[in-house]
């Protein structure tokens, strides 16, 4: 995968995204109709002979299972033109934050795209990449984190200008780091929820079955966007499983926090999930692009910079604007079974 990654990276800088994304179409269908037409073609081989002296079996205790069970097909959606992490990387130049915060690092492919003094948090980090950043990194839980006597203390005051949650993908976990994060954010502050676009109710599980896992973080926007209307909150179609994007944060709210005992049970839910249609198909979806060239990152830029109150009516209106705009925007494609992590 990381030589395949590479290839797209070279021929991006040769021939530009747009037709580099257009031959990785071509050929992650070209890969499928192979892998049908050698399925097909063992099905009609003939059985072969049986050995001349059978190998006993092994016992049942040495037979190892597979770790995953295969996927269900996914929901059609429109095929994503731009990963989470090019994503993540257009916000880092858009908004030039002065402060980054990260829940869920893992080996650092997110942490790495950062240019300015960070944090990232996961008790299981495995760092393989180069970081080239003023960065703290913690080794705890994100609750952990949070509890502790002032966390942010590597940030010297500054407020995050721009937080990125991955961590755990059970939906409680998601809506907790968010609920903990917002009262450290400037009042232009940009969140970044990732995976919250599963493709089918299995890869939603809680209980994960699939090596491809959103989780039911899906749920975390659904809570928001009924506890928190003052919020914006922006589902933006990204490979492989979408991501969130949340302007508009107050720090002195208390409304998540008080709404979450009552919305424990709904985040808690048992499986199997159930994500809306319109999540499942991503009709409800921004493209990258069209929320990237919008001026309100500029606008965001010029309002933190002056040093007055923030006054975010005209951001909001034309993120909403952008919002109406994406819904049902879009030709729904058959989306291949290849995770892009």
């Amino acid at each position: 995968m990381s030589i395949r990654r590479t290839f797209g990276t070279m021929l991006d800088s040769a021939i530009g995204r747009e037709r580099t994304n257009t031959i990785r179409r071509v050929e992650r269908r070209t890969r499928n109709a192979l892998a049908k037409r050698l399925a097909m073609d063992d099905a009609h081989k003939s059985p072969a002979k049986p050995a001349t002296k059978a190998k006993a079996p092994k016992p049942p205790s040495t037979t190892r299972a597979a770790r995953w069970q295969p996927p269900d097909p996914f929901v059609s959606h429109p095929e994503p033109t731009m990963s989470r992490h090019e994503l993540l990387q257009a916000l880092h130049d858009r908004t030039q934050p002065r402060t980054y915060l990260e829940i869920g690092i893992r080996t650092g492919n997110s942490m790495a795209l950062s240019r300015t003094r960070s944090i990232g948090v996961d008790p299981f980090f495995k760092i393989d990449k180069p970081i080239q950043c003023d960065v703290q990194l913690i080794k705890a839980t994100s609750d952990d984190f949070f509890a502790g006597d002032n966390p942010l203390a590597h940030f010297d005051g500054v407020p995050v200008d721009l937080a990125f949650i991955d961590g755990m993908h059970l939906s409680e976990f998601a809506l907790r780091d968010f609920i903990n994060i917002e009262p450290f954010m400037a009042d232009t502050g940009v969140v970044v929820l990732d995976d919250v676009l599963p493709r089918n109710g299995l890869e939603a599980a809680r209980d994960r079955k699939t090596e491809p896992w959103t989780g039911d973080v899906y749920k975390v926007v659904e809570t928001l966007r009924r506890t928190r209307p003052d919020l914006v909150v922006l589902l933006v179609n990204t490979a492989p499983t979408g991501t969130a994007v949340v302007i508009g944060v107050d720090k002195t709210s208390t409304l998540l926090k008080d709404a979450y005992p009552a919305e424990e049970a709904y985040l808690t839910r048992p499986d199997p999930q159930t994500p809306p249609q319109e999540y499942l198909d991503r009709s409800i979806a921004l493209e990258p692009a069209i929320l990237l060239e919008s001026p309100v990152w500029d606008l965001l830029v010029t309002i933190r910079n002056s040093g007055d109150l923030a006054d975010l009516a005209a951001v909001r209106d034309e993120l909403q604007t952008l919002e109406r705009t994406g819904k049902g925007d879009g030709v729904k494609n058959e989306s291949s079974h290849s995770d892009q992590r």
